[in-house]
């Protein structure tokens, strides 16, 4: 285990609007402000994207499992923002529901908001971290 301490610094309360790419536009508000490492939490919905559930066994690099939101769904989720290179790269877990039926995992691609999504996001002064490609998974990790 590897850890730093630092100490919150702004918080930004956001409004995503129908349509919205909330992944693109956490991703904006981080660069344009300058913001190198936060948490953020999201509530609201989503009508579109694609999230990772796990891999399809423990070999690496990893095999993802990919399921797809399909129409509007009630959505919960927690991320982080750190910076690989020169931008800053988005990582969210959530929850996604309609119904009956409730998945979770990592939003990764083409996420759509439907009608309306609230973000939180508190940004984290006075560490060093970023995210770097790790050889072995192919992805891109939390380096502290």
């Amino acid at each position: 285990m590897r850890y730093q301490s630092g100490r919150v610094g702004r918080v930004f309360v956001i409004k995503f609007e129908d349509g919205e790419n909330p992944l693109e536009k956490l991703t904006e508000l981080a660069k344009q402000e300058k913001v190198y490492s936060a948490i953020f939490w999201i509530v609201g919905g989503l009508k579109a994207g694609r999230f990772v559930v796990g891999p399809e066994g423990d070999e690496l690099p990893p095999i993802p499992i990919w399921r797809e939101i399909r129409g509007n769904n009630e959505t919960l989720g927690i991320g982080t923002i750190f910076w690989f290179k020169d931008e800053p790269k988005a990582h969210l877990h959530g929850v996604y529901g309609r119904e009956d039926l409730v998945k979770m995992g990592c939003l990764r691609e083409n996420p759509e908001v439907f009608l309306i999504l609230e973000a939180v996001l508190m940004e984290i002064l006075d560490i060093k971290a970023n995210r770097e490609l790790d050889e072995k998974s192919k992805m891109t990790l939390l380096r502290i």
